[in-house]
């Protein structure tokens, strides 16, 4: 019963100083949470929740703020997220359904997660390690240069362009496009390499030159880390968190600007599809100490393809922002299961 009321104060403190951003005082909780003790028995459970570090004293005021722990256990005790409204979820239908490729639907995504919750949006492209061959086309573009066109299932479309060294007709060029795509289309991307490895012993020896390099550029394609890649969006709305970044935002803005380090929060949480809250202290990256890190996974069909999430200050509003991400996740992966 007094864990329960303790947390419910807790719960009160962090709702409290999300809204307000000033220390939240015993007399300022009964007035504005029923939470059915006096003020002298809300300022004992302050005082039980300060020694559990849950809660501290930013100066002389009786006022308390939420710490990073504080925040963890609110977190890790929420019954749920909050649910987007009739609006909102329209708006993100609207907004998403009219998309056309898959860079319009990483750019749209990652600015529509940046509005609604007024933070750092990222978002990973999906990974073409974990996808199939949908397509390959190789389209001549002069006597010894062509283009590898290589389209994943997952709207993923990588281009090549492949100086052969030697001119090649149009009769192996067709011929070459033909057999490699009997081999590979619809198959993994890991496992395209096996598939092609003997392909340059089925041509003449006087075209195995520059079908040998083209085979090397579609290998280089397939195999090469295109995973890292992030898009992100939203850093002016650190602006508006000014105190919450003890004084300079530099330092978050400069953790930002590396794309290691977005891969980095986005790989940590690679734990299926399931949501990823991590708090102050939790992220390792120096520069991001003073912030919270919400991402999820969306998901292709039954499987997840890459990560989503936000970058905000601790003092978030932790139901409405992981709400947002989990929806802005399910719009992503349903609209690229119905662009497969």
């Amino acid at each position: 019963m007094v864990e329960d009321r303790r947390l419910a104060v807790l719960r009160a403190i962090v709702e409290d100083y999300v809204s307000t951003h000033e220390p939240v005082g015993s007399r300022a909780l009964a007035e504005r949470h029923s939470l059915g003790v006096s003020p002298a028995t809300i300022r004992n459970d302050m005082a039980a929740l300060e020694d559990e570090g849950l809660i501290a004293q930013p100066h002389t005021s009786a006022g308390r703020v939420p710490t990073d722990q504080g925040y963890r256990v609110f977190v890790d005790r929420l019954s749920q997220v909050k649910p987007l409204s009739v609006a909102e979820r329209r708006a993100i239908g609207t907004f998403l359904d009219g998309t056309v490729d898959l860079d319009d639907v990483m750019q749209r995504s990652v600015r529509l997660l940046a509005q609604i919750t007024r933070q750092v949006a990222m978002i990973q492209y999906p990974s073409l390690t974990r996808s199939t061959v949908r397509h390959i086309e190789l389209v001549g573009l002069g006597a010894s240069r062509i283009l590898l066109v290589l389209i994943a299932d997952t709207g993923r479309v990588e281009q090549r362009v492949i100086d052969t060294g030697v001119p090649m007709s149009d009769d192996l060029l067709g011929r070459l496009r033909n057999r490699i795509v009997e081999r590979v289309n619809g198959i993994r991307l890991v496992d395209v390499a096996p598939q092609v490895a003997d392909l340059i012993e089925s041509f003449p020896l006087n075209e195995r030159p520059a079908v040998a390099t083209v085979i090397a550029s579609l290998l280089e394609t397939v195999v090469e880390r295109h995973e890292e890649r992030v898009m992100l969006a939203g850093t002016s709305n650190l602006a508006s968190f000014g105190e919450d970044w003890g004084g300079s935002v530099r330092p978050v803005l400069e953790a930002l600007e590396e794309q290691m380090v977005l891969l980095r929060l986005l790989g940590e949480s690679r734990s299926g599809d399931s949501l990823t809250v991590r708090i102050g202290h939790e992220n390792e990256v120096a520069g991001l100490v003073s912030t919270s890190v919400v991402t999820v996974g969306y998901a292709r069909g039954d499987e997840v393809v890459a990560q989503l999430g936000v970058v905000g200050p601790t003092r978030m509003d932790y139901p409405s922002t992981m709400g947002s991400v989990s929806a802005v996740a399910r719009y992503v992966g349903r609209i690229l299961t119905e662009q497969h």
